[in-house]
C-alpha cells in the first residue's frame, strides 16, 4: 500500500513588527492528509488527517522571506524542520502515525457492536 501525504501549512500567526521586519512568522498551523492507493467498498480511497500547531523561530540576521512571498513548500519545510528540532524524526513519525491509522481502517483490530 502506498500513501501520498499532503502537507498544508498555509495558516500562521505572525508578529506584526519584529527587529524592523513585518509579519514575522512564529506559529504555523498544519494539516497533514494521508491518502492511500487502496479503496474501500464504496470506491473511496482510505485517508487519515492530522492537524496541529508548530512554533517556529526567526533568528535575527538570518535570511528573511516577506510574508507575501511565502509558499506552502517553504512553510512545510519550516514546519518539518522545527518538528524535528523539537523531537528528531517527528515529521516522519507524524506520517507514520497517519499510515498506521489508514492501516487500521483497512485492517481493523476492533469493532463497536451493540446488543439488541
Amino acid at each position: 500500500m502506498a500513501i501520498t501525504y499532503d502537507w498544508n501549512c498555509k495558516t500562521m500567526d505572525v508578529m506584526v513588527q519584529m527587529d524592523g521586519l513585518t509579519d514575522v512568522v512564529y506559529k504555523i498551523y498544519y494539516k497533514v492528509t494521508g491518502i492511500s492507493d487502496t479503496k474501500d467498498a464504496q470506491g473511496n480511497f482510505y485517508k487519515s488527517v492530522m492537524n496541529g500547531i508548530q512554533a517556529v523561530t526567526y533568528a535575527p540576521g538570518s535570511p528573511f522571506i516577506p510574508f507575501v512571498d511565502l509558499t506552502n513548500d517553504e512553510t512545510v519545510a519550516w514546519t518539518k524542520a522545527a518538528m524535528d528540532a523539537d523531537i528528531p524524526g517527528s515529521a516522519n513519525g507524524l506520517e507514520a502515525n497517519i499510515a498506521y491509522q489508514i492501516d487500521l481502517l483497512i485492517n481493523p483490530v476492533s469493532k463497536t457492536k451493540t446488543i439488541s
